[in-house]
């Protein structure tokens, strides 16, 4: 009996997924709020206000979803799939230029921008990171003198990555994500880009119907 060839795939490892958690507060209790008004709209209120109840929900509970609870960023060895509120980005790592943490962090694939809305970058967080470093690095030299050597720089250079802000080091984190992988040959391809239908269908629909109860009532 011959053993079976060893298998050449390479192990496929879970997604890293990055998330907003205050986000993710936010949506569980704006849908909350929802739920409670437009609940009781809809069992005890009388005339047309059912109607418009059910139009207001079909509108903001798809909303909700798409700005808080949605998105998210989900990387592994070969790509990044980006899912923002209203469209999926799958990039393969071949195909993408770099990423960036200014106003809001982006990704630079296929020619095209697309922001990362899982994200968020707090320009307060980064000035205080920046002051903190700054502090940090002041400190080092004061004990250390001029001639600190080598030794200083890496623990100064340490103490400046632990105060950057989140969305600095998580951008930080895929940059050196995308050059580790990006010449596996199962990060090869090009950008996708597919429209959440499955935000937009309710949307429309809430707001047709919203357009049919005003205009009979």
């Amino acid at each position: 009996m011959t053993n079976p060839p060893p298998s050449s795939a390479e192990p496929v490892y879970a997604d890293r997924v990055y998330r907003s958690p205050q986000a993710l507060v936010a949506g569980v209790m704006l849908l909350a709020i929802a739920a409670w008004l437009g609940g009781d709209a809809l069992l005890r209120g009388s005339g047309w206000t059912p109607w418009f109840a059910a139009a207001g929900l079909l509108i903001a509970v798809p909303l909700i979803v798409a700005f808080t609870l949605r998105p998210a960023v989900f990387v592994n060895d070969d790509r990044i799939r980006v899912r923002n509120p209203f469209r999926l980005i799958t990039a393969p790592w071949a195909a993408v230029e770099y990423l960036r943490s200014g106003y809001s962090a982006e990704l630079f694939a296929g020619g095209a921008k697309y922001q990362l809305w899982s994200i968020p970058v707090s320009l307060r967080e980064r000035k205080r990171a920046n002051r903190q470093a700054a502090g940090g690095r002041g400190s080092v030299l004061g004990r250390s003198g001029r001639d600190a050597g080598a030794g200083t720089e890496a623990v100064a250079a340490a103490g400046d990555q632990v105060r950057r802000a989140t969305a600095d080091r998580t951008v930080d984190e895929l940059n050196e994500l995308h050059e580790r992988c990006a010449d596996r040959p199962g990060a090869q391809g090009v950008v996708a880009v597919r429209w959440a239908y499955e935000i937009l269908a309710p949307v429309a629909a809430g707001l047709v119907l919203l357009g049919v109860v005003a205009g009979v009532r």
